[in-house]
């Protein structure tokens, strides 16, 4: 796959070039040599010959080189293609205004999502101009929440490899894998991985979630322009407790329980540091791991390698960015907020996190800062004396000498509903999975003590939601500043129509991961994701009644622009960055891939 070669940016000398597009002939010759292993350049039938039937065909079976129907005369004459095409020259606007139709055809959200997939297999480029020009309409299909049902029919579904599959039982052989695909030490921007233990609302499902890793491969792609030729989705698998699974003869993973301790260790490590090495300029992006895995892995090894975890980072920056403007809105300082979180896992403590950092950033001392977030779990409102705290959910535990009074139910725990009324926060998050959870008898004694609430009911899908947008404009009689998980239509009230705020990551993580990539950021700092978050909240207007806390989904790829230009800028303040550009706009514009034919065909 071609590229475009940023500013400030060096490429191999020995290049084939097209159109704005470079690619180094080591990575080309390895692509093809390659093909059968990495599942997207064709076919192979042995080490030396690398195409079955004539090239014509093999150029066809390719889904980076395939373009169909938009082969020119020429292109077919020199490429063997002559009477293997329909004689008419089409563009690729008219075969997406083909494949469109198509899309719009298939009879359940699941079936858009397979008629997808089998687009990319086919022609990768004409997938991603779909994709890009209907951006709004097939996020939902590509990724949350139609993945989830793709996820699940995985192993049933299965036609192709795409990516890297590694296996607990063989960490040795990550090395030989990731050889395997053929990639040099410049060829690779990201990698995705997950060992799809906690996938979205749906749980494990072991070696199924390399949906996810390549699902969110392409919303990287669509909404950032990271170059899907230089991507690497992977599957760590140490097999799965989903039983439906393990007596599921179709089942494609590991045939066993999910490993943990040491062993899944060694993975781990393997693969950070494989990959680390081979690719040492590339982010490595951790998705939908347990909450205990997912903060350890980022804690010990934030420092050795370019990481980065979207479910406790990205969700906690887009959070961060509609408070930061919904403070604004309500004109109260962000180190004064109280907050409750209700759902104290990986999201929930991660936004906790995000937002303890901003009130330190905004003036408070970081002790001060931890004692005005309050955190409630399935057993309550968190207290130091509880025997069952993760380590992540420690620092955020309240002295159990404060809750001595606090009413307590029939189990002996403080509810939310209590907390919320000892408590009188001033934002209300929730990440608890537990839907119709912000009811409203909480609300209402929540807006009672504070003029305008911030409310973030972001679990999904939307049964899972805590609130519906309309009960919480309707409850606090408009004065609620609401952002959710899911997209939801404006709600009318009282002659203004209140837009809500949609708190998805794919604001944020597109936009970081092409920032870290321009900037060849060593890692991923806290001021970089920082950056994120108040270019975010930098884009919305709210100075008018009812106006969304975020920007619009429909401006995904302007918003992941000015992301990554203020990443970019942040790696280069605090010296992570390995390249240097008097331009930063510029470099970021140029790094963005698009999804049109190249005029070489190799």
């Amino acid at each position: 796959m071609c590229r475009r070669a940023p500013k400030g940016i060096m490429v191999g000398k020995s290049c084939v070039r097209g159109r704005g597009f470079v690619m180094p002939i080591g990575r080309r010759n390895a692509a093809v040599k390659f093909q059968a292993v990495i599942g997207r350049k064709g076919h192979t039938v042995s080490a030396d010959k690398t195409t079955v039937g004539s090239p014509g065909i093999a150029v066809l079976r390719d889904p980076i080189r395939n373009r169909g129907t938009a082969f020119s005369p020429q292109q077919r004459a020199d490429l063997g293609l002559a009477g293997l095409l329909p004689p008419t020259m089409q563009t690729l606007e008219q075969q997406a205004m083909r494949a469109y139709g198509q899309f719009i055809g298939q009879p359940t959200p699941l079936a858009k999502n397979t008629f997808l997939e089998a687009l990319r297999d086919r022609n990768e480029t004409l997938y991603y101009k779909l994709l890009v020009d209907h951006l709004i309409e097939m996020l939902p299909i590509v990724y949350d929440p139609v993945v989830g049902e793709a996820i699940e029919q995985y192993s049933h579904e299965y036609q192709r490899p795409r990516g890297v599959y590694l296996s607990v039982d063989d960490p040795g052989g990550v090395e030989t894998a990731f050889a395997n695909i053929g990639f040099g030490a410049e060829d690779v921007d990201l990698l995705v991985a997950t060992d799809a233990e906690e996938i979205l609302g749906i749980g494990d499902w072991g070696s199924n979630g390399m949906a996810i890793s390549q699902g969110k491969l392409a919303v990287y792609t669509a909404a950032a322009g990271i170059d899907p030729g230089r991507v690497i989705p992977v599957m760590l698998d140490v097999g799965t407790d989903n039983e439906a699974l393990l007596n599921d003869p179709l089942y494609v993973g590991v045939r066993h329980s999910r490993t943990r301790g040491p062993a899944y260790d060694r993975l781990i490590d393997a693969y950070i540091s494989t990959a680390s090495r081979l690719f040492p300029k590339a982010l490595l992006h951790f998705e939908d791991f347990g909450p205990s895995n997912a903060r350890r892995i980022l804690l010990e090894h934030t420092d050795k390698a370019c990481i980065f975890n979207d479910d406790m980072q990205g969700t906690g920056a887009i959070t961060l960015a509609a408070i930061l403007a919904g403070v604004r809105v309500a004109g109260t300082p962000l180190a004064d907020q109280r907050v409750v979180v209700f759902g104290a896992g990986t999201a929930g403590v991660g936004i906790a996190d995000q937002i303890r950092a901003a009130m330190v950033r905004a003036g408070a001392q970081v002790d001060a800062a931890t004692r005005q977030v309050w955190l409630v779990d399935r057993q309550g409102l968190l207290l130091d004396d509880m025997g069952d705290l993760r380590d992540f959910q420690t620092p955020y535990a309240r002295p159990a000498s404060e809750a001595k009074g606090y009413p307590r139910d029939g189990e002996g725990r403080i509810t939310l509903a209590t907390t919320v009324a000892e408590v009188h926060p001033t934002i209300l998050v929730g990440t608890s999975t537990m839907g119709g959870a912000f009811t409203e008898p909480i609300v209402r004694d929540m807006a009672a003590h504070v003029e305008r609430p911030l409310i973030f009911p972001l679990s999904n899908p939307t049964e899972k939601i805590e609130a519906h947008p309309a009960d919480l404009v309707s409850w606090t009689d408009g004065l609620a500043l609401i952002g959710t998980g899911t997209p939801w239509q404006p709600v009318p009230y009282h002659g203004v129509d209140y837009k809500i705020g949609q708190a998805n990551n794919a604001l944020v993580y597109p936009g970081l991961g092409l920032g870290t990539v321009v900037a060849r950021a060593k890692h991923v700092t806290p001021g970089m994701i920082r950056a994120a978050a108040d270019a975010i909240a930098g884009l919305v207007d709210t100075a008018t009644r009812g106006a969304s806390l975020l920007p619009e989904v429909a401006n995904l790829r302007a918003a992941s622009a000015t992301v990554a230009v203020a990443v970019v800028h942040q790696a280069l303040d605090e010296g992570v960055a390995r390249v240097e550009t008097d331009d930063v706009v510029q470099a970021v514009q140029d790094a963005m891939w698009q999804p049109v034919y190249p005029d070489a065909v190799v």
